[in-house]
C-alpha cells in the first residue's frame, strides 16, 4: 500500500460530517466578497485540524498551514462565493437565501458553479492529509479565496500580502467540478481555459422627437452597425485555428418608443487562449467602434472600460503531466484528458504572483447514469444542467469522494513519503 492510499484510508469516516457540510453550504451560499459566515466556517475547521490559520486576506480569504518537517511546499486552493442566480433544483437542501448584491440590490443566491463543493473537498483533503502526517513530510497550504465569480478574488489576495504569510510553495494545484460523470477527473496541459475580458463602451449620439431624427445622431442606429461590424472580429481578424469568441450581452438605450435618445451602452465580452489574439481583438473593437462613432457623426468619442477580467489559465506541461500520472495510477480508467474549455478563472493569479508552476483540473459532477442516458440519446446539452444554471447540483457522492481523493493524490505526488 503506497503512503497516498494510507492517508485515503480515512476518507471513509469523514464521509458523513463532508456530505453535512456540502449540504450546509449548499443551503447557505454568500455573494463575492460577502463569504463571512463561509470563511468563519473554515478557519474554524481548519484551526480544529492543527492548521496555523490566517483569515481576512484580502476581504474574506483563508489560510491554513500545515508544516510537517523537510521536503516541498503544495498549495491547495478552493473558492467560496456564489452567484445571483435563483435556485430551481427542488432539493431539500437548496437556498432560499437572498442578499444584496454589490450594487445594493436583493437578489437571489446560489452555488451554481459547485465551490461548494470545493470548499468541502479541501476541508476533507486538509483533515486527511493532517490525521495522515505520519506518512508524509513536507508542507500543505489550504487556501480558500473569496470573489472568484468577480475575477478579483485571487487578486485581492495577492495585493493584501499573502506571499508574507505563506511559507515558499513549490507547486500550486486546483480543480473544478463539471458537468461530467461523477468519479471522473480530467487533466490538460498547456493553456486550459480562456483568458476572459468584458468590456462596457458608451457610445454618444444626439437626442430628438422620434418625429424627427433629422435632428438626431441616433445612438440605437449607432449600436446596432457596432454589433453587426463586430461579427467580423473572429471570422476575419483572427486566424482560423485560433480559437476566441467575441460576445456582445447587452445594449441600453433610451426608455420611450418615441424619444431617441443621447446614448448607448454596450457591454461585450471576448475569450481567447494568447496575449496575441487577446490584443489584436481589443484594439479592433477599439477601433471599429470609433470609426464607426465618426461615421454617424457621434458629438463625443466613445468611453471604453475593461472589467471583470480573467487570466488565461496555462497549466504547466511538467506539473500536469506529473498530476495526470499520479490520477491514472490512481483512478485507472476514470482519468482522462480534457479538450480546452472557454470557461474562466482567476486562480492563476496566485501562482504566477508568487513564481511557481501550477494545474488546474477537472471533476465530474453528474449522475453517471444520468450523462449515459443523455448521451446515448444524444442529448447531453439539453439534458445535463451546467456551471451557472439554475438547475446546476452535483450529486454528491461520488463527486465528494472524487473531488477530496483528487486533491490528496496531487497533493501526495510532491510531498515527500515517510514511514
Amino acid at each position: 500500500m503506497t503512503a497516498t492510499d494510507t492517508v485515503l484510508r480515512g476518507l471513509a469516516g469523514i464521509r458523513d460530517w463532508q456530505q453535512d457540510c456540502y449540504r450546509d453550504l449548499h443551503e447557505h451560499p454568500e455573494l463575492s466578497h460577502r463569504e463571512f459566515a463561509t470563511a468563519r466556517k473554515v478557519a474554524d475547521r481548519l484551526g480544529d485540524l492543527g492548521y496555523r490559520v490566517r483569515d481576512g486576506i484580502g476581504g474574506t480569504g483563508v489560510v491554513g498551514v500545515l508544516a510537517n518537517g523537510s521536503g516541498p511546499t503544495v498549495l491547495l486552493r478552493a473558492d467560496m462565493d456564489a452567484l445571483p442566480v435563483a435556485e430551481e433544483t427542488g432539493l431539500d437542501y437548496a437556498s432560499r437565501v437572498r442578499s444584496a448584491d454589490g450594487d445594493g440590490h436583493e437578489v437571489p443566491v446560489m452555488h451554481a458553479c459547485g465551490h461548494d463543493v470545493h470548499v468541502t473537498a479541501l476541508l476533507g483533503a486538509a483533515q486527511l492529509l493532517a490525521e495522515g502526517a505520519e506518512h508524509w513530510s513536507g508542507t500543505v497550504v489550504a487556501l480558500f479565496q473569496p470573489a472568484e465569480e468577480t475575477a478579483d478574488g485571487a487578486r485581492a489576495m495577492v495585493d493584501d500580502g499573502l506571499a508574507d504569510v505563506l511559507p515558499a510553495v513549490d507547486v500550486a494545484l486546483g480543480q473544478h467540478v463539471l458537468p461530467l460523470p461523477a468519479g471522473m477527473v480530467g487533466t490538460h496541459a498547456g493553456p486550459f481555459l480562456a483568458a476572459a475580458d468584458s468590456m462596457r463602451i458608451t457610445v454618444h449620439g444626439r437626442g430628438a422627437h422620434g418625429s424627427m431624427p433629422q435632428s438626431s445622431v441616433d445612438p440605437v442606429v449607432l449600436a446596432a452597425m457596432i454589433v453587426l461590424r463586430l461579427q467580423t472580429v473572429i471570422s476575419r481578424e483572427v486566424a482560423p485555428v485560433e480559437p476566441a469568441v467575441l460576445t456582445v450581452g447587452s445594449i441600453r438605450s433610451g426608455a420611450k418608443s418615441n424619444v431617441i435618445p443621447d446614448r448607448a451602452e454596450l457591454q461585450l465580452n471576448i475569450r481567447t487562449y494568447s496575449e496575441k489574439t487577446r490584443t489584436t481583438i481589443l484594439d479592433a473593437i477599439r477601433r471599429i467602434v470609433t470609426a464607426e462613432c465618426a461615421a454617424s457623426g457621434s458629438p463625443r468619442e466613445p468611453a471604453f472600460e475593461l472589467f471583470d477580467r480573467f487570466p488565461l489559465t496555462d497549466n504547466d506541461v511538467g506539473t500536469t503531466n506529473r498530476v495526470h500520472g499520479a490520477f491514472v495510477s490512481f483512478f485507472g480508467d476514470n482519468c482522462w484528458e480534457m479538450p480546452q474549455g472557454a470557461a474562466s478563472e482567476d486562480f492563476s493569479e496566485i501562482p504566477t504572483a508568487l513564481g511557481v508552476p501550477y494545474t488546474y483540473w477537472g471533476v465530474g459532477g453528474v449522475d453517471a447514469a444520468a450523462f449515459a442516458a443523455a448521451a446515448e440519446a444524444g442529448r447531453v446539452e439539453q439534458d445535463i444542467p451546467v456551471n451557472h444554471s439554475p438547475n446546476f447540483a452535483p450529486v454528491i457522492q461520488p463527486t465528494l469522494d472524487t473531488a477530496t481523493q483528487a486533491l490528496v493524490v496531487a497533493a501526495m505526488s510532491w510531498l515527500t513519503p515517510s514511514g
